[in-house]
């Protein structure tokens, strides 16, 4: 998956974003992802992963918006099933 993520920076020209996308990175996307997808509904996962590059891009910080992500995951589950 590394080097597909390091194509997809080059060809969006996004190199001057980010250089790369370090493993704890690669976690933290992952975990919001999985967390959106499994407490959530599944098409909620690439939506939410959409909207926390958008709240890095911003300046927050990636673990920050991912540990928020699992929080309010786990607390829509509860509340709506």
């Amino acid at each position: 998956m590394k080097e597909w993520l390091q194509e997809v920076i080059r060809v969006l020209d996004l190199g001057e974003v980010t250089a790369s996308v370090s493993e704890s990175d690669l976690k933290a996307i992952l975990d919001g992802a999985r967390q959106a997808a499994h407490e959530v509904e599944r098409p909620a996962a690439p939506v939410t992963t959409y909207l926390m590059g958008m709240a890095v891009a911003r300046g927050g910080n990636l673990q920050e918006i991912s540990d928020t992500i699992e929080t309010l995951a786990k607390s829509w589950s509860e509340k709506n099933n």
